[in-house]
Parts: structure tokens; C-alpha cells; sequence
């Protein structure tokens, strides 16, 4: 699957635009990097939201244990990929029929909180158990939203493109040849929205830190989140 969006919709990690600077490599704009997708992946599905938003998903060996899915309602689109243990028990709180998929519930319930104002649509990660990673795209208010499970179970990977648009895809060799060292593993345990950035929802009062990769890896940077006893540690030794 494959989410590319402006940065006039969302902005990318600051530590990953540092990244791209200290070791620059050639990039693909986000057009070519569809392109690309679509040439490597020729069962895909491609959408083009005016100039905000690229996005492609196709079932092409997935996993039975991941599967990929999409769903769009009233400008509303969504990616997922991956199980929700507790769908039924979802279902019935969110008020949606015995036949609705995984990637309905993630869109319904973003919908639900969005429209539960101040209510901030991230409480909705606290009651998903499983192994997922979704992207949510809300063309009404032009806000990203995107997250993985704690233990990082199904790979979602970051970058950003020559011409500035922040990329989602699971498979990382997809953004590798467009991001080049712009590029990270999306942390577990974490979302990323327009309007709050990167943060944890396992462990919303720790800062989500980044940590410079080595030259010769892939990565341009790893995000980690601190943990209460690192930060305990660090006041014992002061």
C-alpha cells in the first residue's frame, strides 16, 4: 500500500528533512514514485486527490495473517493492513453492522471522535488490539492520520520525496530509490496527524526522540519512545 501527501497537508518529521540534508541522495518525485509503485505492482488501484494526496493499494502477495484493505466514504479514505482481535466488540461500540471490515472500523471510528469535538481522534488507538497499520486521509478537513500497533507487528515505513510530500508505504523498497536517506521505520506504539506530528499513544507523555543512523544503513534516522525509567535514570545520574 501506498499514501503520498503534500506538505501543504502535513509536514514531515523535522528530524527526517535533516536526515535527507546530512547525507543527500537522489530522489523521485511523488509522481514518479507512483509511477513506480504502479509499474512494480500492476494489479494496483490508484487514486489522485487533486494535488494533496496519491494514494494506491493492490492484494498482490499479502499475507493471509496482513491482509491489505481500503475503504472511502463522504472524503474520507483509508488503507489497513494487518487483524483486529477485538473487531466484533469494536463493531458493536461504534454502532456498525456484523459485516464490517477492519478498515471500515478505523474509518468509522476516526469519523466518529473527528466529529465529537474536543474529543482528539487518537483516543480511538487505545482500543485497537491487534496487529495493523493504517493511514487515514480526511479530504474534508485535509488531515493525515496514520499509526502502527505497540509491537510493531505489521512494517509501515516513512519518507519524503524530492518534491517534498511525506510517503507511507509497508514495503520499504518501494521508498527507498524515491526517499533515499530521507526514510524511517514508523515507530510501534505511535500516530502521526496533522495537527499534533509524531507522538506515542502507548505512552503519550514521552517525547518520541531520533536517533541519527549510521552512514551505511538505509535508514536516515530511527525514532524511539523514551521511557519513564531512561528519564529516571538520567536524574539519578545528575
Amino acid at each position: 500500500m501506498l499514501g503520498v501527501f503534500s506538505g501543504a497537508v502535513v509536514s514531515p518529521p523535522e528530524e527526517l528533512i535533516r536526515a535527507g540534508h546530512r547525507t543527500p541522495t537522489a530522489k523521485k518525485t511523488a509522481d514518479k514514485l507512483l509511477d513506480a509503485f504502479l509499474k512494480n505492482n500492476p494489479s494496483s488501484v490508484a487514486i489522485n486527490i487533486g494535488s494533496a494526496a496519491r494514494i494506491s493499494y493492490n492484494h498482490q502477495n499479502q499475507s493471509l495473517l496482513q491482509p491489505r484493505s481500503f475503504a472511502v466514504s463522504d472524503e474520507i479514505f483509508c488503507l489497513f493492513k494487518g487483524t483486529l482481535e477485538n473487531l466484533p466488540s469494536l463493531k458493536h461500540q461504534y454502532g456498525l453492522g456484523k459485516n464490517a471490515s477492519e478498515v471500515v472500523l478505523v474509518m468509522e471510528a476516526y469519523r466518529a471522535l473527528r466529529d465529537r469535538a474536543p474529543y482528539p481522534t487518537n483516543l480511538m488507538l487505545a482500543h485497537l488490539v491487534g496487529n495493523f497499520a493504517f493511514i487515514v486521509f480526511d479530504n474534508v478537513t485535509s488531515t493525515v492520520f496514520a499509526a502502527s500497533d505497540g509491537d510493531g507487528k505489521v512494517p509501515l515505513f516513512m519518507g519524503i520525496t524530492a518534491d517534498g510530500y511525506l510517503a507511507f508505504s509497508d514495503d520499504a523498497e518501494e521508498l527507498r530509490s524515491a526517499c533515499g536517506k530521507s526514510l524511517a521505520s514508523f515507530p510501534p506504539g505511535c500516530f502521526l496527524s496533522t495537527s499534533t506530528g509524531l507522538r506515542s499513544y502507548e505512552h503519550p507523555k514521552n517525547k518520541v526522540t531520533a536517533l541519527p543512523a549510521m552512514e551505511e544503513e538505509i535508514w536516515g534516522t530511527t525514532f524511539k519512545v523514551e521511557r519513564p525509567y531512561l528519564r529516571a535514570r538520567e536524574r539519578s545520574d545528575t
